[in-house]
């Protein structure tokens, strides 16, 4: 079982993928459409791109903050959390409380040195 298959099928996550970061593939399993999981894999890789710049800028000001290298982000909406590590995203059900399960198997199942910016 591939690690996609194996982070969509835990409790609470809607839909999991992962995406190039050159920006010109993705794959996905669970419930988003084609066009959604597209626009979900721009999002986290762009997102992702913006958060090592700023990261990294903050590294340069002398301010290690102790987030560098930056290894991935969260953010919690409404009804559902986005959680990116590396290259890898899913959308967890708020309603299910899963997140920090999820976000142990993610650090469980991906190297920390996976995710720097090529």
């Amino acid at each position: 079982m591939s690690l996609i298959d194996e982070l969509a099928s835990q409790p609470g996550v809607m839909a999991a993928g992962e995406y190039a970061y050159r920006g010109d593939r993705f794959s996905y399993v669970g419930q988003l459409t084609e066009e959604l999981a597209r626009m979900a894999s721009i999002m986290c890789r762009t997102t992702s791109m913006a958060l090592h710049m700023q990261v990294d800028m903050l590294k340069e000001m002398g301010r290690d903050c102790g987030c560098a290298p930056a290894q991935g982000w969260s953010v919690k909406g409404k009804d559902y959390t986005v959680c990116v590590r590396a290259n890898v995203f899913c959308f967890i059900d708020n309603k299910s409380n899963e997140l920090n399960n999820i976000m142990k198997f993610l650090n469980e199942h991906i190297a920390s040195d996976e995710g720097a910016m090529v």
